[in-house]
């Protein structure tokens, strides 16, 4: 096959298949409990993921040699990789193969088929490896789906908050992580006796549904710095460089992260999305979505400082600032003076100047310029046109 044979089969196969939103090629982890007839999907890991429109030629090698289905829907699909499925994917690549073997960093998706090419276990019954194919984002009916969609956030394919990822929580298992492996919680239990006399009981590192993001992705750039890897969940996203997380109370959950350039020392909770050049202070705390009651996402805009200890359950604009120790809220009052809100006017038009001066955090939500603040003598919570710069140190960042 020449290179103009193959691109007439990867037009005719394109006529054939559905067109896919995501695809590739995974190892899953299974249930190390065998009295499960059937054994569940606990992790799944991508070392390259095609998503909208990447590598199509790939796309159709890859559902032409597809023969074993594991599990089909509407919305995707998964089959069995084994010898017979490489063999038959490199023979269609065959015009490729010899620049894929002198140059290691091109044609990841072959890369992938020739490294499986060396595993001894592709044809055993409980082969890890798995072909897996997103059609239309709805809810993830499989493990290996889900694992894609997260592993799209954080690599920054799917932008945050773009992805359906409702039911994930169900879907996935709540296991004990020792490394990257996970366990069963019920294996452990049950098999705890002879574990531990035997030495083999792992080292629990933490017990959830999710791993962390540095378990299952590179940071993009090298300037991304995350000193605790506990700190942030897979499914976040870090940005396109000069990420910084300190330790101590900070965090990213999953569907949340960063647009750009950040110091985060606080909390980042899932849907929460940062732009470029804010700064989350020590102990600050954004509201996200998974629980009590808040379903409006938050964004924080760029050049924000949110002060140390502070609680922020509203959108922020560009340029804002939050004080250390207060919660800017939905509900909380806010006093404005006259002149101030005329201010904050002149770079929001669509900020309305109220005649008794106060104003709700919600009504302040997404504005641009407010710096916020509590009234050291008396307590009120005022608002006004903020007048400091934010900016990140250069050398950190």
């Amino acid at each position: 096959m020449t290179k103009e044979d193959f691109n007439k089969f990867v037009e005719s196969e394109g006529q054939r298949h559905k067109k896919p939103l995501g695809f590739g090629i995974c190892r899953v982890d299974l249930s190390q409990n065998s009295k499960n007839k059937d054994r569940k999907v606990l992790q799944a890991t991508y070392p390259i993921l095609n998503w909208e429109g990447e590598n199509l030629g790939s796309y159709a090698v890859l559902c032409c040699v597809a023969k074993k289905e594991i599990a089909k829907c509407d919305s995707e699909a998964i089959y069995a990789v084994d010898s017979e499925f490489v063999a038959e994917a490199l023979k269609l690549f065959e015009p490729f193969l010899a620049e894929s073997l002198s140059e290691p960093q091109s044609h990841k998706n072959i890369q992938v088929l020739l490294e499986l090419q060396k595993m001894p276990n592709l044809d055993c019954k409980s082969n890890p490896f798995r072909f897996v194919v997103l059609y239309e984002d709805t809810n993830a009916k499989s493990v290996e789906v889900a694992y894609m969609k997260l592993l799209a956030l954080s690599l920054g394919k799917a932008k945050l908050r773009s992805l359906v990822l409702d039911g994930i929580f169900g879907l996935l298992e709540n296991v004990a992580w020792s490394g990257n492996i996970p366990y069963e919680l019920s294996y452990l239990r049950e098999n705890e006796i002879s574990l531990k006399l035997s030495g083999k009981f792992p080292a629990i590192d933490f017990v959830d549904k999710f791993p962390r993001y540095l378990m299952q992705v590179i940071p993009q750039y090298d300037n991304i710095r995350l000193l605790d890897t506990a700190k942030t969940r897979f499914g976040a996203y870090l940005g396109n460089g000069g990420y910084t997380q300190m330790p101590g109370a900070s965090y990213v959950n999953f569907n949340a992260g960063v647009e750009g350039t950040c110091m985060n020392e606080g909390r980042i909770s899932s849907s929460v999305i940062i732009g470029n050049g804010t700064d989350v202070g020590g102990g600050a705390s954004i509201l996200g979505v998974l629980s009590g009651g808040n379903s409006n996402p938050i964004s924080i805009g760029e050049n924000c400082l949110l002060g140390v200890n502070s609680a922020t359950g509203i959108s922020l604009g560009d340029g804002c600032i939050v004080d250390g120790g207060i919660a800017v809220l939905a509900g909380t009052i806010f006093y404005i003076d006259e002149s101030e809100a005329q201010k904050i006017k002149e770079i929001n038009n669509s900020f309305e100047i109220k005649a008794d001066c106060l104003y709700k955090g919600r009504e302040l939500s997404g504005k641009n310029g407010i710096h916020f603040r509590m009234d050291s003598k008396n307590g009120r919570m005022t608002a006004f046109r903020s007048k400091v710069k934010i900016e990140l140190n250069k050398d950190l960042h």
